[in-house]
């Protein structure tokens, strides 16, 4: 009878054991958002319309992960717009978002295959998950994490096809870069303080089919945070030097800092300022039309820093004027934004903000109201309705200057304004054995 149970006993511990070796989990994500828009990602013109639509994301994704040596993520997705497929569909549209593997010894993982790349506060490399296709890199990352250091290398090269001979790259259409190699080194203080170093030499071609070079832009900077007391501090710096595609010498930074304080668990005010370099231009006015003319300060220089693969939506406006979009007929005056926002958290489950950013070029742009590009407020409710299920209202307005007019195209003198609300039903399944 004792053998009997000590066989039992050992055969329910090692079971215990084993139930900790494997997992299996499982999401969906139904994602649907309806917006209208009256000047947002460009200012409207004269004679235009708003326009509303819907779209949505349904998205399942299935991981494994067992013991301390293996992980496994597959995600597909289709997205799109209410109404642009019909009923009786035999063309649907569905792609991979995730197909990752990761490898693991001890402190040391390698992971490889498509994944997002999502560092720091996503400012240069975030999912873009506001967005609603994301973003994804087809990548393979060495990293090393143990306590509080983390250094990862990420490395990547694209082909936009299978090649018999000749040539690498190309078209345009796929990943927006031919190779990169990212370094990333993270340590966490005792005090709740975090430093980021980061460098990546990215390159890209410019040229026409079967005669393209590559050339490599380096970007190489930090990013810190600290949370003494009630604060909340953020400060960012990259310089950006090399050659852009169309063969350009680079020498242009960012920086950002902002400070948060939260005078008690419901209310926090955040203040902030971001610098993005722009170009150096001159302008001339045409002798027969009177119309401006701008050329390059320098053509054969740019001081326009590019921020690469960032979440640009949260950071520079939610109406998306800036880097979410491009500035009109190929300028790059760059931006200052100066914000201030304050949240609330109304009960346990709403939560609001409401923002102001005031922006100006980098650069020097001569019409009326010089650098100033306008104004923009932005307003956000979340409400958790239940679990895993979620419901975001926003409205923003802008108030733009002919500087804005000049750079973005567009009538400053209409009202420009954007209204959306989103469902976020995300439900998830895990199983251990």
């Amino acid at each position: 009878m004792k053998k009997l149970l000590f066989v039992l006993g050992l055969a329910m511990a090692t079971m215990s054991m084993q139930a900790q070796e494997n997992q299996f989990s499982m999401s969906a994500q139904l994602r649907t958002r309806a917006e209208y828009r009256n000047g947002s990602i460009y200012p409207r013109g004269e004679g235009d319309a708003f326009t509303s639509f819907i779209n949505d994301r349904t998205r399942l994704s299935i991981s494994y992960v067992r013991a301390n040596n293996l992980e496994l993520k597959i995600s597909g997705q289709q997205v799109g717009v209410w109404g642009q497929d019909p009923q009786v569909n035999r063309d649907g549209r569905y792609d991979l978002n995730e197909a990752w593997a990761k490898l693991k010894h001890g402190n040391v993982y390698a992971q490889i295959g498509r994944q997002p790349l999502v560092y720091d506060d996503e400012r240069l490399l975030g999912d873009l998950d506001w967005n609603v296709a994301g973003r994804s890199h087809d990548a393979f990352k060495l990293a090393y994490e143990k306590n509080a250091d983390k250094l990862h290398l990420i490395l990547a090269f694209n082909q936009n096809e299978e090649k018999i001979n000749s040539g690498t790259y190309y078209a345009a259409g796929g990943q927006p870069y031919k190779s990169m190699q990212t370094l990333w080194y993270n340590h966490q203080f005792n005090r709740p303080m975090t430093l980021s170093l980061l460098f990546m030499n990215l390159g890209q071609e410019g040229g026409v089919w079967g005669d393209a070079k590559t050339r490599y832009m380096q970007t190489m900077g930090f990013h810190f945070t600290a949370q003494p007391n009630n604060w909340d501090l953020v400060a960012s710096f990259y310089y950006q030097t090399g050659k852009t595609a169309s063969d350009l010498d680079i020498s242009s930074l960012m920086a950002s800092v902002k400070a948060g304080y939260n005078f008690n668990p419901a209310w926090k005010a955040t203040f902030g300022f971001d610098f993005m370099d722009g170009e150096d231009y001159q302008w001339a006015t045409s002798s027969r039309s009177g119309d401006f003319e701008v050329y390059k300060a320098d053509p054969t220089k740019t001081r326009a820093f590019n921020p690469l693969f960032g979440t640009h939506h949260k950071f520079y406006g939610a109406m998306d004027y800036f880097y979410a979009s491009s500035y009109l007929n190929g300028l790059a005056p760059g931006l200052q934004d100066i914000q201030l926002s304050v949240d609330y958290k109304a009960t346990k489950n709403t939560a609001m903000q409401l923002a102001y950013h005031y922006f100006l070029t980098a650069s020097d742009i001569l019409v009326t109201d010089g650098k100033t590009l306008g104004s923009e407020i932005d307003f956000q409710i979340n409400i958790n309705l239940m679990k895993s299920v979620t419901m975001m209202i926003g409205y923003s307005t802008m108030f733009g200057t002919d500087t804005m007019d000049c750079v973005k195209g567009g009538d400053h003198s209409k009202w420009q304004d954007w209204a959306w609300i989103s469902l976020n039903i995300n439900p998830q399944f895990i199983s251990r054995w």
